[in-house]
């Protein structure tokens, strides 16, 4: 039986730092200010964990978009070149029992696409 071999995913050590003005644009339409001020101070406190792409799209419970996403393709040409990644940013909803990506959403679709297992490199508050 073969054995199938999947494209190994790289990652920075830390989240890039630009990836944090952009989770809290995003947040900032969910939640009040100042729980958003709140919230970064978590993120950069947090350490990175890991969980299976395939499981967090399930917890999200948002689609997964193609490789028709120019933001889609950028990341997947960053994966075929061995490129490293910055970790994912999300956040644990618990009243609507969902997770949050604060910030990754196009780097998940990408690393999806290559393998629904791999294991993602994120902070969670």
């Amino acid at each position: 039986m073969t054995q199938i071999k999947f494209k190994e995913i790289k990652w920075f050590p830390e989240v890039a730092e630009h990836n944090y003005p952009a989770a809290e644009s995003y947040l900032s339409l969910i939640y009040p200010e100042s729980r958003v001020a709140e919230m970064m101070t978590e993120y950069r406190n947090a350490p990175i964990v890991h969980f299976k792409a395939k499981d967090i799209f399930r917890a999200s419970r948002l689609s997964l978009l193609g490789v028709s996403n120019l933001h889609v393709e950028k990341d997947r040409k960053k994966i075929d070149k061995g490129e490293a990644l910055s970790p994912l940013l999300l956040l644990r909803d618990e009243r609507n029992g969902v997770v949050v990506i604060a910030d990754g959403y196009h780097r998940l679709c990408a690393i999806y696409e290559f393998n629904e297992d791999a294991l993602i490199n994120c902070k969670i508050i």
